[in-house]
């Protein structure tokens, strides 16, 4: 068996892709994290004792520059750079050793978000000029002329080579390639793009009659009528509802100390997958999950859609309340990060400590907008409200756990700002309202005597806000190619990237409002281009000039989700129950003495129907192919390279068992040889005919595998096809 599990890996290895390593962005997201969540923490808490100012720097540990975080005190080095666990900062945190810091202990998800940023690698931007080198505070006189803040401008590509461009976004892409001496490379054929497509829209790899039908349709519009098909199909909204879901944080468990259940939280993810199915407005999108509650409803059903869609203010993982004077501040400042990260991709929540170190928001903006949650009411979906429904504290399921959501407070208040954050500081009242930087003739007036989320959302959504749509298309464009014209998709500031393609980010944002803020038609828009519709082959000559395809002469080799590798083994497999789950398998998750267990991966449902669990071990297939963080807004996924990921595949239990059921499908054709089989298991799994290289290598690995048995020979050469690189990426 151990001579056979190496043969295994050998053909895992001869069938995989050259999958050519991206640079990467400015690590922004980190650097966000630590304004955030870190150094207000460091400021309260650490300073007195731990910085050049203290009177007695204690133990010689000092943590008000990156540098002394890095040199550590007197008993060495406090932070293992991506070691949490291995960080003495951590343990001194938890109070786990001799050393507690600080006297009284932090909360256990503050204790959390230092694990986090040292898995993160630390990123800390207070290194004097030579570390913030390109971050500039941005003034208000900045805002007026940032790229970001202008309205989106109408303009006309000039190209040498027009016949190459089927759409305006070609022309687009092409002008740039010309500037810089690219030529794009040959279209995909038909196979690759069967599966690219598949993949892109519905998450699943297509069937063996789906494939067929593809390549024998020599139609002018088949390309047009396969993404159309797949637009319509209800696997879309499992696919790109579960896009949103990252930036939602979707989890159906709160996390932290006590790590409870959401019961009801599976309400909004159907909201999401039914509202991306319908091709809801993008706007009108927006407004549901902001303001649903305020919305008129044409009956008892839309009344409930509309407040089931304001769970994406209620999925925060909630700290204590009990001695916790911070607790109500803490969810109003999750709930202003995902509103302002996942609309307009700016990073709000930093201000609410000190004004914002490189984004023109001031701390006075930051509780205009707290003040309007703290108008509201969140409703957590588990009959907690039944002990009192004081807006201040939160509560309210005098609504009977219907839902997880919010209302508005009978009474609106305005917030007071915090002298560092601290509930217990608070100075100057502030009306409420929108950042300075971000208001304009056209920002609505708030109704004083309501809590202003309306028109918040209406705020949000006005086609002459000039960020919403730009966001909204450079994640569509990041989805299809790998990476935005923006590479920093949560972060529009003055930390993030400056887009590739101005003009063309201008162009895509204002089609999409011109096209009802329709995803679906700005999805086929991209898809019907050239530029979509080209091959991943490797030019040398273009690689030379763009090493990091930014100018999409090419398109990049991009790996699957978690989700989309899982999906595939069990359609693969034939074991994929495609039909939607009713309801949560959070209820079935193993109680323990606080909170409940880890998920397991029994289901052969769609991952998105798997139960979220924060705090607690999620299905192996999904942690190791990067799932989104559930605690963070995340526009953009990680994308790692790791040798767990292939001994996975190759030797778990879920791949043996899903392998062998693939053997089992193969050896149900009894008419067909082994070549023939050999070239069915191809299409299954990879999409695509094997080669005569391709049978000629299966032959033999089968020859040789048989003498352990027939059955077990297909199983391994099945396994050899889920493990290899080809099934993982696409093209």
């Amino acid at each position: 068996m151990r001579k056979q599990a190496y043969v295994v890996a050998l053909i895992a290895v001869a069938l995989a892709l050259p999958c050519p390593v991206q640079a990467q962005p400015k690590n922004s997201k980190g650097i966000e994290f630590f304004e955030a969540k870190i150094r207000p923490v460091l400021a309260t808490h650490c300073y007195e004792c731990h910085s050049a100012k203290s009177t007695k720097v204690k133990g010689g540990l000092l943590l008000d520059t990156k540098a002394g975080v890095l040199a550590g005190g007197d008993d060495g080095p406090v932070v293992v750079l991506g070691k949490s666990n291995s960080s003495s900062l951590i343990k001194a945190l938890r109070h786990d050793g001799p050393s507690k810091m600080p006297k009284n202990k932090l909360p256990d998800s503050v204790i959390q978000d230092f694990v986090e940023w040292i898995a993160m690698g630390a990123p800390d931007p207070r290194e004097g000029q030579a570390a913030t080198k390109g971050y500039k505070t941005m003034t208000l006189e900045d805002a007026k002329s940032f790229w970001a803040f202008q309205p989106p401008k109408k303009t006309e590509p000039s190209v040498k080579n027009g016949a190459w461009a089927k759409a305006p976004i070609d022309r687009f892409l092409l002008a740039r390639m010309e500037t810089k001496g690219l030529k794009p490379v040959a279209d995909a054929d038909r196979y690759t793009l069967l599966r690219r497509v598949h993949f892109d829209l519905v998450g699943l790899p297509p069937t063996v009659d789906e494939i067929e039908t593809f390549i024998n349709d020599k139609s002018a519009d088949a390309v047009e009528k396969l993404v159309d098909r797949l637009l319509a199909s209800k696997h879309f909204g499992e696919r790109w509802g579960r896009h949103w879901l990252d930036i939602a944080r979707y989890a159906e468990t709160n996390g932290n100390a006590d790590n409870v259940p959401f019961p009801q939280a599976y309400r909004y993810r159907d909201y999401v997958i039914d509202a991306v199915n319908r091709d809801t407005p993008y706007d009108r999108f927006i407004m549901e999950q902001i303001a649903g509650d305020l919305l008129p409803a044409a009956n008892a059903k839309e009344k409930d859609n509309n407040l089931t869609a304001t769970g994406f203010l209620a999925l925060t993982s909630k700290p204590r309340a009990q001695n916790n004077p911070d607790f109500k501040f803490d969810l109003i400042a999750d709930q202003i990060d995902v509103t302002t990260r996942a609309v307009l991709a700016m990073s709000v929540m930093c201000a609410r400590c000190h004004d914002h170190k490189f984004d023109p928001i001031s701390t006075k903006d930051y509780y205009a907008m707290a003040g309007i949650f703290d108008s509201s009411i969140m409703l957590f979906g588990n009959n907690a409200g039944k002990k009192g429904g004081k807006a201040t504290g939160y509560h309210a399921l005098s609504d009977g756990g219907e839902a997880m959501g919010i209302r508005d407070a009978v009474n609106a208040v305005d917030c007071s700002v915090l002298v560092r954050g601290d509930a217990k500081q608070p100075s100057v009242k502030v009306p409420r309202g929108f950042p300075t930087a971000l208001v304009q003739e056209w920002t609505p007036k708030l109704n004083r005597a309501k809590s202003g989320r309306l028109e918040m959302a209406q705020w949000l959504t006005a086609k002459e806000n000039p960020l919403t749509a730009r966001v909204a298309v450079n994640r569509i464009w990041m989805h299809l190619f790998g990476q935005g014209l923006v590479r920093s998709p949560d972060n529009f500031g003055s930390l993030g990237e400056t887009p590739t393609h101005p003009e063309l980010l201008d162009y895509l944002a204002i089609r999409f409002i011109e096209n009802g803020w329709s995803t679906k038609k700005m999805i086929k828009e991209i898809m019907l281009t050239r530029a979509y519709q080209i091959s991943g082959k490797h030019d040398e000559t273009n690689y030379k000039i763009d090493p990091d395809t930014m100018m999409v002469w090419r398109m990049p080799t991009r790996r699957l989700e978690a989700e989309a590798i899982r999906d595939a083994v069990l359609t693969v497999s034939g074991k994929l129950n495609r039909e939607p789950l009713k309801g949560s398998m959070v209820g079935q998750l193993p109680k323990k003495k606080k909170g409940i267990g880890t998920a397991s991966d029994d289901s052969n449902h769609r991952s998105i129907y798997l139960a979220m669990v924060r705090g607690a071990p999620l299905p192996e297939i999904l942690a190791l192919f990067d799932i989104a963080n559930p605690n963070l807004v995340v526009a953009q996924r990680e994308v790692t390279t790791v040798p767990a990921q292939a001994l996975f595949m190759i030797n778990s239990p879920f791949a043996n068992a899903h392998a062998k059921s693939f053997a089992q499908r193969l050896e149900a054709y009894s008419s067909l040889d082994d070549a023939g089989k050999i070239n069915l298991a191809y299409l299954i799994a990879l999409g695509r005919p094997a080669s005569d290289a391709d049978r000629t290598r299966s032959l033999n690995f089968l020859r040789e595998a048989g003498k352990a048995g027939e059955s077990q020979a297909w199983a391994s050469f099945c396994q050899t096809l889920l493990a290899s690189a080809e099934f993982r990426y696409v093209q």
